[in-house]
């Protein structure tokens, strides 16, 4: 229980069904939808399109998603890949010639086609309740009335204003700037693409006018998307990942996300008395830093396409965990051996919901990097995500740039299991800290005996390529610790990640947390 006196928030606790996102409007339109007869998976979709509108800095149509859902009755995990491909001319050997070393970040060699809608619409039909009009209707009505922008949104606005150019200026900025706290923000194109998904289904997005408009805004920058590759996109099922940490079974999406990353440290930090060390203390960050270099030095050596990731079962193998754990000294901080990601960011935004019948959704829903690739289409203004500088361009890399393939992704949705039972989804966003955030939430609850969101406010650090980031919450004795075992320190612009979770008590009340860092919170009826 948190100390009343400081600043802080409680735990939401209700019975009838929680949602937990990063920005209040979009949980209230989950509740909403949840009241209506809608059930998980229709408020998580509801939801996660209003916050393109919320927050289209971190997400929006024209991106990617990965969704987790436990059915109601059941103990399953699924997993659903809305991940999108490279176009069918997309070459390494081309992007090698003409003097990249990596992806650009800012050019249509960088989109690769989005996957959310499809997937979204596929989710609907086989698991909501309510229909894909009924789902969308409120980000609609928010595109056209508009909505005010709130502070953690603005501040990121503001610091990725520069990435937006063309067309992209006009639909995302308010007289040529980031909009202030406060101001309107409207997006009358993206209300009329989902008008038109909402009528006709995914065709509408995929065919038609709003493809055309989306191909020929990329074709006009040198993209070679054609309306074909666009009306291939198809997001699949697919089969979750798991191991157990402290008895707990952390459940996450396989490849092409990033999830074994995650179970890969959380293998690893089973090597060391992590529950034994100050849980805000130097001891527990180093173990933690040195764990991560060695999981994400893995990550980018295996993880890609799903048809590409030959070694996955290596990666979660134990025995490779308890060999990389033997190489942690102590005492002397090791520099990574591999950069962390050819392009880190850390914009995404996530959302959970767990409706009356015990339904848990999952869902992590992302355009890449701060306003995407800044390429908008013209007409419609769907802004275009830059997932494409996840590819590698090292010949015969598992993840190299190739037609048709997925890139490795970063958003990870999760999943806890409790002696079978399903306990909590949670996510953690971030970009490339995401299975670092994973195991950190997973070591504060079972290490540490937190509650979620005590969980979700603790302090956070982050060993990336460059140095070790560490958030203000960390004392100057603790970084100066930390500098003595040779870290190099810095603290982070902003702070490190968002996180959202809901628990699921075994009397059946809820319990969501939410991050502070970010403008949201948990809502529950």
């Amino acid at each position: 229980m948190r100390n009343f006196h400081f600043p802080g928030r409680s735990p939401v606790y209700a019975e009838n069904g929680v949602c937990a996102t990063s920005h209040p409007l979009a949980a209230q339109v989950a509740i909403d939808v949840l009241k209506r007869g809608g059930n998980a998976m229709d408020a998580a979709i509801a939801g996660a399109v209003l916050l393109g509108i919320c927050e289209p800095q971190m997400t929006g149509i024209g991106g990617d998603c990965f969704v987790l859902f436990s059915p109601a009755g059941s103990d399953d995990v699924h997993a659903f890949n809305g991940s999108g491909k490279a176009p069918a001319v997309a070459s390494a050997s081309k992007m090698r010639e003409a003097g990249h070393s990596v992806m650009p970040l800012n050019t249509p060699d960088a989109v690769t086609l989005p996957g959310a809608i499809d997937a979204f619409c596929q989710l609907s039909e086989n698991w909501g309740t309510l229909g894909i009009d009924a789902i969308l209707a409120p980000a609609i009505h928010y595109a056209d009335a508009g909505v005010p922008v709130a502070p953690r949104v603005a501040f990121d606005w503001a610091s990725s204003e520069a990435t937006l150019q063309g067309s992209a200026r006009e639909h995302y900025l308010v007289d040529g700037r980031a909009p202030a706290v406060g101001e309107m923000f409207r997006a009358p194109g993206q209300a009329e693409v989902l008008r038109r998904v909402a009528a006709q289904g995914r065709s509408a997005f995929y065919e038609g006018e709003i493809a055309e408009d989306m191909v020929a805004s990329l074709q006009a920058l040198g993209g070679q998307h054609t309306l074909e590759d666009f009306a291939a996109v198809r997001g699949m099922s697919t089969t979750p990942i798991s191991d157990f940490y402290n008895d707990v079974e952390l459940v996450e999406h396989p490849p092409n996300g990033q999830g074994a990353t995650a179970i890969l440290m959380t293998n690893i930090l089973s090597h060391f008395d992590i529950a034994g060390m100050d849980p805000l203390g130097a001891q527990r960050v180093h173990i933690e830093a040195e764990a991560a270099k060695l999981a994400y030095d893995a990550r980018n050596r295996f993880l890609a396409d799903p048809d590409e990731t030959a070694r996955l079962a290596h990666m979660l193998s134990k025995d490779t965990a308890r060999r990389l754990a033997d190489l942690i000294d102590p005492a002397t901080a090791h520099h990574a051996t591999s950069a962390l990601s050819e392009a880190v960011h850390k914009d995404t935004i996530y959302i959970t919901v767990v409706d009356k019948d015990r339904m848990a959704v999952s869902l992590i829903y992302s355009i890449f990097h701060g306003f995407g690739s800044g390429i908008a289409s013209d007409k419609f203004g769907i802004l275009f995500q830059n997932r494409g500088a996840g590819f590698s361009l090292e010949q015969g890399h598992p993840n190299e740039l190739a037609p048709g393939k997925r890139p490795m992704h970063t958003i990870i949705p999760g999943m806890l299991k409790e002696n079978g039972k399903v306990t909590m989804p949670f996510g953690v966003m971030g970009g490339a800290y995401q299975p670092n955030g994973h195991a950190r939430f997973l070591s504060n609850l079972t290490d540490f005996g937190m509650d979620p969101q005590s969980a979700i406010d603790a302090p956070r650090s982050f060993a990336d390529s460059v140095d070790l980031k560490l958030e203000l919450g960390y004392g100057d004795s603790v970084r100066q610790e930390l500098s003595d075992l040779g870290h190099e320190i810095s603290t982070p612009d902003g702070p490190i990640g968002g996180a959202q979770a809901i628990r699921i008590h075994k009397n059946g009340v809820l319990e969501g947390g939410s991050d502070p860092r970010k403008d949201g919170c948990a809502i529950g009826y």
